[in-house]
């Protein structure tokens, strides 16, 4: 690849280095500068178009890596990229809005429901409307949800029942053993994904993608991608004032800030999923999707603990009232979804009905 054309590709990277440049020497000025509500939009609207750019980004080197690792190592490289995305806008928005004790579950709840939901949904409807039925590995889906499962409950379930600590929350012990336990069960996962059982995460009627040699090299890819990467996190922990000021501006549930999060760093993946779907190529779209939730869960938890011990935070976990059923439905109904090995329509209709109940409640709860 030449000089010109990789610079003619890689133009978002320009825009996202100067992004972060502006608000890392002029931010507070900025902020002078845009004072009212329309001007606050304008740098929310910038925020967010910077870091959803780069992540698409990210999401693009991250896959033409996949093509040249195979499965699922590439697959993996993603999600972790994603994940520390995530990482590092809740952390924002937990250090602008310390008062707001829900900003991780409500964020882990919308990343579950956004991806089992929307993404699953949006996924198996378009490929089966494409394709009729679609095939992947039952035992790769199994693995996932048999880890999936345990730390959704434990995480935002288990918080209600518990009764050493008052309301949702969990004591310093328990807190530290559901650390634990998520990068424990995720290690022993990858493990098994990348070791003796890579097998379960392919497809044989898949076969291996081809990739153009005119793409660049995977060192290439790689460096690009922790390119992006450097200036995307910086922005993401920039992203959490502005989205403080949006929900106070509107008056609008405090849970629409954890919503926009997971909008923001799912949306990249949702591509990457349907994308491979309409292409019939469903076992990458199941390990895109089930391997972000997985990704989430088992990382994003153990870091939000330390976070907010180091902010001196409290923070709520367990669901409550709508939230708490919609979140057993989606589970219960993910293991009928991945428990044949084939899809069809109606169940990316019934996924997609159930995200829809899901923005509806927000609002309307």
């Amino acid at each position: 690849m030449s000089a010109k054309s990789l610079v003619s590709k890689e133009w978002f990277l320009g825009v996202s280095l100067a992004s972060a440049a502006a608000f890392l020497f002029l931010g507070e000025w900025l902020y002078g500068v845009a004072a009212g509500a329309a001007g606050r939009g304008v740098i929310f609207v910038w925020l967010f178009a910077a870091i959803l750019g780069s992540a698409m980004c990210v999401v693009r080197h991250a896959e033409h890596l996949a093509v040249r690792l195979g499965e699922p190592l590439g697959t993996l490289i993603l999600t972790l990229a994603v994940t520390a995305i995530e990482a590092a806008s809740i952390s924002a928005v937990m250090i602008h809005s310390p008062h707001n004790l829900s900003v991780m579950r409500d964020t882990l709840f919308a990343v579950i429901m956004i991806i089992l939901n929307g993404m699953v949904g949006a996924s198996l409807l378009l490929g089966a409307w494409r394709h009729h039925e679609q095939y992947y590995n039952l035992q790769g889906a199994n693995t996932y949800l048999s880890v999936i499962i345990p730390l959704a409950v434990m995480s935002l379930i288990m918080p209600n029942y518990t009764q050493t600590t008052p309301g949702p929350t969990l004591s310093f012990a328990q807190q530290v053993f559901l650390a634990v336990m998520c990068i424990g069960l995720y290690a022993a996962f990858l493990a098994v994904q990348t070791g003796r059982h890579r097998g379960y995460f392919t497809l044989e009627s898949e076969g291996e993608e081809a990739h153009d040699p005119a793409a660049g090299s995977a060192p290439l890819h790689a460096i690009l991608l922790i390119a992006y990467m450097v200036p995307v996190v910086y922005l993401a922990e920039q992203f959490g004032r502005p989205i403080d000021e949006l929900i106070a501006t509107l008056n609008a549930p405090v849970a629409l800030g954890g919503i926009i999060i997971a909008a923001l760093v799912a949306t990249p993946e949702a591509i990457g999923a349907v994308r491979s779907a309409l292409a019939n190529r469903l076992q990458r779209s199941i390990n895109i999707c089930l391997g972000s939730i997985l990704a989430t869960i088992g990382l994003t938890v153990p870091i939000m603990l330390v976070v907010s011990h180091l902010l001196g935070a409290s923070m709520y976990l367990g669901l409550q009232n709508t939230s708490f059923m919609l979140l057993l439905m989606t589970l219960l109904l993910s293991v009928v979804t991945f428990g044949s090995g084939r899809t069809n329509v109606l169940q990316g209709v019934v996924h997609l009905l159930l995200f829809v109940a899901y923005v509806l409640l927000i609002f309307q709860g």
